[in-house]
């Protein structure tokens, strides 16, 4: 999806099929998910509730979905199938948005009136009827927000006259809103959601644990897994500990592998062993990898998610691969040419293909043309301070790691190496605090 994608009706994805990329049909769309934010912002969409085989209904993020076109919605192909259970701060279109009763300001004075809670807020404007709602990508950004209301003005059940329905801005109506004046979970959610990761980990680790519990189970598992990944151990274990399993093992499954085998290594055992037999068989596999290495050793800090490409894939496929926006910088750095499979491990590991590389040749250019043979890559049980060395010596950002059968068991990147070289409380230093989370800190725990 790309920014300047046609603005979509909710009702008309009612009963849409969704395909995966060979284009085999998975289900139907039966609603769309969104979340409620305060001061009149747009809600942002959150997924698409989708019926499957045996009419089990499953949730598709977003993240997942590659083109809403007409009468389809294409997808990633990857689903998880565990029944979908609606949560506090998730709102569902369908069965709750259209048909209601909401009062209309033409002159946008919505969102302000409910803020203030004053005549010209949820008692001021005309009463409405909600037809339907449209959603829109953010530009250069694969968010989505409902942007539009569709309503019919005159009293429910009214004749319709021609002109009486029309389609306004989502800030000049109110009855929606999330109320303003609590301080719940929800709102907290709401009120940090701008905030980067690694900021909102920060908001997080200055909670009560209570009210670190209750916001990390109002988050959504991709925003959870990414906070996750930038708290100090001790609070990712605690908040895993407050999940319900399923929860806890659909988050696993959305960390990078790298950063759930870590996180899992703090447990006991036995809750290890329950928490991997609850994931994905191939998410699992990958983690159980990470988790037979040491700790400070290149297997130990490897991700098992490097992008791999064939000999025979072209410049062109390469640079789509890397214009991903969930991956980070260090792994979009570079292309790992191999031999089939594509997945780690690998076939044999033949080389690597930096990005400048990419942007110097021709589009139709083969990678096996220009791959680079002469850096040896990294045993899996290279030590840390070696690791280190390795990457300061070429200048890289990422490095491959390879068996002694030749196959690709994935990348360490220097982020990782960082988190290790880092004394451990380095999340929760000064320089770490002072960032755009620090001042609302005091404020998001003020409405125990």
């Amino acid at each position: 999806m790309v920014a300047g994608t046609p603005r979509v009706f909710v009702s008309h994805l009612a009963g849409v099929a969704a395909f995966d990329p060979n284009g085999d049909e998975v289900g139907r769309v039966r609603d769309v998910v969104v979340m409620l934010r305060v001061g009149g912002r747009p809600p942002r969409v959150l997924g698409l509730v989708v019926e499957v085989v045996g009419r089990r209904r499953i949730f598709l993020p977003m993240t997942r979905v590659t083109g809403v076109e007409a009468g389809q919605v294409i997808t990633t192909g990857v689903l998880n199938v565990r029944r979908f259970e609606q949560r506090p701060t998730e709102t569902l279109v369908l069965g709750e948005l259209l048909d209601r009763r909401v009062r209309w300001m033409p002159d946008g004075g919505a969102a302000e009136g409910a803020a203030e809670g004053t005549a010209t807020g949820e008692d001021a404007g005309e009463e409405v009827t909600v037809l339907d709602v449209s959603m829109a990508q953010l530009p250069a950004r694969r968010d989505w927000e409902i942007d539009k209301v569709f309503i019919r003005r005159g009293k429910s059940g009214a004749l319709r006259r021609k002109g009486e329905a029309l389609t306004v801005d989502w800030s000049s109506v109110s009855g929606f809103r999330l109320p303003e004046g609590e301080q719940g979970a929800e709102n907290l959610v709401a009120t940090f959601e701008q905030l980067r990761p690694a900021d909102l980990a920060n908001v997080l680790h200055h909670l009560s644990p209570k009210r670190r519990g209750e916001v990390a189970a109002a988050l959504d598992d991709d925003r959870l897994a990414d906070v996750l990944e930038e708290l100090p151990d001790d609070d990712q274990v605690e908040i895993l500990g407050k999940l319900q399993e399923e929860r806890a093992a659909d988050v696993l499954e959305a960390m990078d592998p790298d950063d759930a085998a870590d996180l899992l290594a703090e447990l006991p055992d036995h809750d290890q062993e329950r928490l991997l037999a609850l994931m994905r068989p191939q998410d699992a596999a990958g983690v159980r990898r990470l988790l037979s290495y040491e700790e400070r050793t290149a297997g130990g800090l490897m991700t098992t998610e490097p992008i791999v490409l064939r000999p025979d894939a072209t410049v062109a496929d390469a640079l789509a691969r890397i214009r991903n926006p969930d991956l980070s910088p260090a792994l979009a750095a570079q292309i790992y040419v191999c031999r089939p499979p594509d997945q780690t491990p690998t076939g044999k590991y033949l080389g690597l293909v930096h990005f400048q590389r990419l942007l110097r040749d021709p589009p139709f250019t083969l990678l096996g043309a220009i791959v680079d043979t002469d850096l040896r890559p990294l045993a899996p049980d290279t030590a840390l301070p070696s690791v280190t060395s390795f990457l300061a010596t070429y200048n890289m950002i990422s490095a491959p790691v390879v068996d002694e059968s030749g196959a690709l068991l994935g990348a360490v990147t220097v982020d990782d190496v960082l988190d290790h070289l880092l004394p451990e409380d380095w999340r929760e230093t000064e320089l770490h605090g002072a960032g755009p989370a620090a001042d609302t800190t005091a404020e998001a725990d003020d409405g125990r």
